[in-house]
Parts: structure tokens; C-alpha cells; sequence
């Protein structure tokens, strides 16, 4: 795969971007309640229809850039793809859990609506369960990071979502002593991993053998915009949906907020150092404790409504990770690209 184009200014400039949907979906919700309580009920089989659609037009142009037969080059990268994995499936939910029960149960409980403190905590293990799948190629590319090494490992980690998402998702909420809806957890996974997976390695392929990869290339251009539309309309309609309990209690974001900035910074934290011990290349180390630290939160958001509604504290706490992602994983590529010439002085320690 060819290397990521850095961030054109509408990426770059993505967290205003977000901000600003939060305030208009903010203000609808608030000023409109029975228009958005319409919406939040156009369903199927618990799943907010809306939502599904506009998750999809996100999901899938992201899809689009991963190429599973990058899995073939795992070896090569042993060493940094098993760092990575211990990261994102031994270490990361289960932190996330922690940091939850620690926070949101006991520390601020007492600043925290009592009857959604589950709830946030499900959105909190919702997200950490889930591996970046996009943006981490942005992340890649801005640290010089080993695009091969980001390609396998992405292909990788979402061939282990297919088949490890609902378990874990379902085995941490039990732990937090939240019921699991089966059903609705395991029609999320087949609704936003499993169909989007094959919907765009099936459109890739047909895009490859019609127009070669400059084809890709350009309809990836062409359908990034949409991507990210979509994922800001879906923020105004989820912030939209909480709008007046927002207004109400605007402490609860910067509450939950806090276990989400710890575990970033935690887990890139724990990946580069592992990676450096274990004498990984920077090109490798970089990519790796960004996987490591940051979320699939489309996945996340999606599923936090079908399991809990477009209402509910888990949907507001994974719609917090994304208003936190881009400047939180910026800063964490400007630690990695600064530490360079330390890391590599291990050669010589």
C-alpha cells in the first residue's frame, strides 16, 4: 500500500469540526425534543435506522483501504504485530474497565446521574474494545511509520473483531454486573463488522480489477468526504438525541472524558516502551502504540446504540472518544516523532 497523504486542512482541522456538530446537535436536541424523539424511534430490531445508515457510509470507505492479503507479511513484523495485539485485546478493555469502575463508579459517582454510571461504563468497555481501523493510517503516516506493518496489522486486528468483539464486550459487562442483551450485541457485530468487512473487500476487489489501484486511490479521495460527513452528521443526531440531558449536566463529559485520556496515553505508552525493549524498529514501535491507543468509535458508537439506545449514558460515552481522538492521538504522534532519537539510542545503551 502506498503511503497515506498527510491530513488535508478539513482533517486537520477535525476537531472544530466536531466540536461545533456537539453544539448544533446540542442546541437541536434541546430546542427540538419531539423532532429527535421521532427520529429516535425510526428502529428495527433495536437498531436506530438512521444511525445504521450513516455508520455504514462511514465504515465502509474506511474498510476500503485495508487489504487483507497484508496478513501474508506478518512475519515479518512478529515482534511489533504480537506487542500490538497484547495491547488491543489482553491489556486495553480490561484497563478500560478498570479505569471505568474506578472513575465513574466510585471517584465521581457522586457528580454522575446514579442510573447511568452502568451505562457510561458500557460505552467506556464498548470503546476500548474495539481497535482503530482508518484514522490509525493517518497516524502512520504522520510518525514515517512502516505502512506494510500498519496495513497487516489493521487486516489483522479486524479479522479478530469478527470473532473476539462480542465475547469480550460481553464477558466485561458482565463483569461490571450490566445484563447482555445477546441478541442485539451479537446482530451489532454481524450489522457493523462483519457485513461492512465483506461489502468493501468485495467493492475493493471489484475497484482493483476494473481500475487498477489508481482507481482505489481515487475513489478512496473521493469517498473520504462522505466518510467524515457522515460520521459529523451522526454527532449532531447522537448529541441531538441527549440534547437536553447535556444541557442539563454538562459536567458528565469532562467526567467521563478523563479514564478515556489516561488509557490513551496508558496504552501508547506501555506499546512503545514493550516495543523498544524488544528491539523493534521506530518505523514499526510508532504505528503499533498508536493501534495500541486509539478506537474503532464508529464500531463503538453503532453498537452503544443498538445494545442502548440512542438515549443512553453508553452512546454519550463513546461519542465522548470521538471528540477527544484527533487532538488526543496528534499529541501522542508528536511524542512518538520527538522521542525518535531516544528510542534509537537503545542500540547503543
Amino acid at each position: 500500500m502506498s503511503a497515506v497523504a498527510p491530513m488535508g486542512p478539513f482533517e486537520r482541522h477535525l476537531t472544530l469540526w466536531v466540536a461545533l456538530c456537539i453544539i448544533v446537535g446540542t442546541l437541536l436536541g434541546h430546542f427540538l425534543p419531539d423532532a429527535f424523539s421521532r427520529l429516535a424511534a425510526a428502529e428495527a430490531a433495536k437498531v436506530n435506522l438512521p444511525v445504521a445508515v450513516l455508520i455504514w457510509l462511514m465504515i465502509i470507505p474506511m474498510l476500503l483501504r485495508v487489504d487483507f492479503s497484508a496478513m501474508r507479511q506478518l512475519g515479518r513484523h512478529w515482534k511489533g504485530i504480537g506487542v500490538t495485539l497484547f495491547i488491543n485485546w489482553a491489556v486495553k478493555p480490561f484497563s478500560m474497565a478498570l479505569l471505568g469502575w474506578f472513575f465513574l463508579r466510585h471517584t465521581f459517582a457522586g457528580w454522575l446521574p446514579g442510573g447511568q454510571i452502568d451505562s457510561y461504563i458500557a460505552g467506556l468497555i464498548l470503546l476500548a474494545a474495539a481497535p482503530c481501523t482508518a484514522m490509525v493510517f493517518v497516524w502512520s503516516n504522520l510518525c514515517r511509520g512502516d505502512a506494510n506493518f500498519t496495513l497487516s496489522q489493521v487486516a489483522l486486528n479486524d479479522a479478530i473483531m469478527v470473532v473476539a468483539y462480542a465475547p469480550i464486550v460481553a464477558l466485561l459487562l458482565g463483569l461490571s454486573a450490566i445484563t447482555v442483551p445477546w441478541e442485539t450485541l451479537l446482530l451489532s457485530v454481524v450489522l457493523y463488522i462483519v457485513a461492512p468487512v465483506l461489502v468493501a473487500a468485495l467493492l475493493r476487489r471489484w475497484i482493483l480489477s476494473r481500475h487498477g489501484q489508481p482507481g482505489l486511490q481515487a475513489a478512496l479521495r473521493r469517498l473520504g468526504p462522505l466518510s467524515l460527513s457522515a460520521l459529523l452528521l451522526t454527532l449532531v443526531l447522537l448529541f441531538g438525541f441527549q440534547g437536553q440531558q447535556i444541557v442539563q449536566q454538562p459536567l458528565v463529559i469532562a467526567l467521563i472524558a478523563l479514564p478515556i485520556l489516561i488509557q490513551v496515553y496508558f496504552t501508547s505508552g506501555l506499546a512503545y516502551l514493550l516495543n523498544r525493549r524488544l528491539g523493534v524498529a521506530h518505523c514499526v514501535a510508532g504505528p503499533s502504540a498508536l493501534i495500541g491507543a486509539s478506537n474503532f468509535f464508529e464500531l463503538a458508537v453503532a453498537t452503544a446504540v443498538g445494545l442502548f439506545g440512542v438515549h443512553s449514558g453508553a452512546a454519550l460515552a463513546t461519542v465522548v472518544g470521538v471528540l477527544i481522538e484527533v487532538p488526543v492521538m496528534l499529541s501522542v504522534v508528536k511524542i512518538v516523532n520527538r522521542s525518535r532519537e531516544w528510542y534509537e539510542a537503545r542500540e547503543h545503551a
